[in-house]
């Protein structure tokens, strides 16, 4: 398995990492490193890819069954570790407890403190954003919003994402300046920016320091799956933990 490494400064004691998919064994059209369940792969494969991922964990993995909504489950002592709720972010202050997006053109967004005492993990597509995903997991959190930091990880870039005109009034009723997010082509559809999007809704709330590597998913064939790009693909993941 590899991994991709994000630049993104942060407590020592945070770690987090995001899966490419290379150096599993799922076969073609889920070559190599698929995470997902259900994408369709052999069922097999995936759970010995996860099997290698768990192995580089401090403990297994929280995986979601993601919707495209606004809802965050929040991991807490208490709460059944093997229960996979459906749900599109997760919050925690719990150490060693490893929270999963899977992704394929979405945006994974990694959020923590700059005390390094809770961390938050968002899947971030066009339905997510525009529901309120960012502002459901900023609620969890507590203390100055001023003193969150972001890291956004591998998605499909704004030269390849295509919407309708229904994606751009979906952000009609949010307040941020969307407009400069999306940019019409001569096919009277829209390329929209799905980083500069999750940033103006940051900004909004005073979160300004973003680690953006702009990455994007539909052009790195080699490194990342991209469901825009072959539809039938698996799913990479996006990892983050408190340590101690």
């Amino acid at each position: 398995m590899s991994f991709f490494s994000l630049d993104w400064s942060v407590p020592e004691n945070i770690s987090f990492l995001t899966t490419t998919r290379n150096g599993g064994v799922s076969k073609s059209p889920f070559d190599q490193f698929n995470l997902a369940f259900h994408v369709n792969d052999d069922s097999k494969h995936v759970i010995a890819n996860r099997a290698l991922l768990h192995n580089q964990l401090p403990a297994k993995a929280i995986w979601l069954a993601q919707i495209h909504s606004n809802k965050v489950i929040e991991i807490t002592a208490d709460s059944d570790l093997n229960l996979i709720e459906a749900a599109d972010a997760l919050y925690t202050k719990e150490k060693n407890i490893p929270l999963a997006i899977m992704t394929a053109d979405c945006l994974p967004i990694f959020l923590t403190d700059i005390d390094g005492t809770q961390v938050g993990a968002i899947h971030a597509g066009w339905r997510g954003l525009s529901a309120g995903i960012i502002e459901s997991t900023l609620a969890c959190f507590s203390g100055e919003m001023s003193n969150i930091t972001a890291c956004f990880g591998p998605a499909i870039g704004p030269d390849h994402f295509e919407v309708g005109e229904d994606v751009v009034a979906a952000f009609s009723q949010m307040n941020i300046p969307y407009l400069q997010a999306f940019k019409a082509t001569k096919r009277g559809k829209y390329l929209a920016n799905i980083f500069l999007l999750a940033q103006l809704i940051l900004n909004k709330f005073g979160i300004t320091c973003i680690a953006n590597q702009q990455l994007c998913t539909f052009s790195q064939s080699d490194l990342f799956y991209s469901y825009r790009r072959e539809n039938l693909t698996g799913r990479m993941a996006s990892i983050i933990w408190i340590t101690q």
